[in-house]
């Protein structure tokens, strides 16, 4: 019998065993994998909106605490998720939950704000999902969320040198395989730390470029991130 063709469930799989290899030391005390117990709505994700080849891919850098950390979507805010694109499936618990970060998935009633603008925009412009996802998809880079004992957030990018090697490499193999099976002409970073990303796996055929991050922790972005974000998009002439 001959092997299924690859796809984003099969690079995802990979992706979610190889960060599961991964360990993490102080001052990471937790470290939650949305690919295993947030897998089911994630695969609903890829099997709808990632089967066919995409003109611009969007990339994230790792999941939010009240977005993919709970839905298993990138940016994943809930009401995006489960109104806008009718995702919905149950989510498990992390293996080693912190108690001040739980996991409610679906049931969680805080908005992701980062979500909430990129989802928004893509919603006020394209209208419907499928409209959207016809030409264009949103993946992160690194599945994984840390966190240190009081709760707080670790990014990937402040990583020691070993540990970030470690988680990179697992990063870009996955990355590269999504370029391949998407073949987008557009690679946009949302942030920079996303666009050196591309930039690392340099996409053969593919412009690498940038969008300002929707997050509420900069400035710019709460002086009118979708304005900012359609004007970088139209002079880049993706949009």
């Amino acid at each position: 019998m001959s092997s299924p063709p690859p796809s984003l469930v099969t690079a995802a799989t990979a992706l979610r065993d190889a960060v599961d290899r991964l360990t993490f030391a102080e001052p990471i005390t937790h470290v939650y994998n949305p690919l295993d117990y947030a897998w089911e709505p994630h695969r609903i994700y890829l099997e709808r909106f990632g089967g066919s080849p995409k003109r611009v891919v969007f990339l994230g850098m790792n999941p939010g605490p009240f977005g993919m950390t709970q839905t298993g979507v990138p940016f994943g805010e809930i009401a995006s998720v489960r109104d806008w694109m009718g995702v919905f499936a149950p989510v498990r618990q992390p293996a080693h939950p912190h108690p001040k970060r739980p996991v409610e998935g679906f049931a969680c009633s805080k908005s992701e704000v980062s979500g909430r603008r990129l989802w928004g925009l893509m919603a006020d412009r394209f209208g419907t999902a499928p409209a959207f996802f016809a030409d264009h998809f949103v993946v992160n880079y690194s599945p994984l969320v840390f966190m240190e004992a009081t709760g707080r957030n670790f990014t990937p990018d402040k990583l020691p040198a070993a540990e970030q090697a470690a988680l990179f490499a697992a990063c870009d193999v996955h990355l590269q395989s999504v370029v391949d099976l998407l073949r987008p002409a557009w690679c946009i970073g949302v942030g920079a730390f996303a666009m050196r990303c591309f930039q690392r796996i340099d996409p053969r055929g593919a412009t690498v470029g940038t969008i300002l991050h929707p997050s509420p922790a900069s400035p710019a972005a709460n002086r009118g991130w979708a304005e900012a974000a359609t004007r970088q998009l139209t002079n880049l002439g993706v949009w």
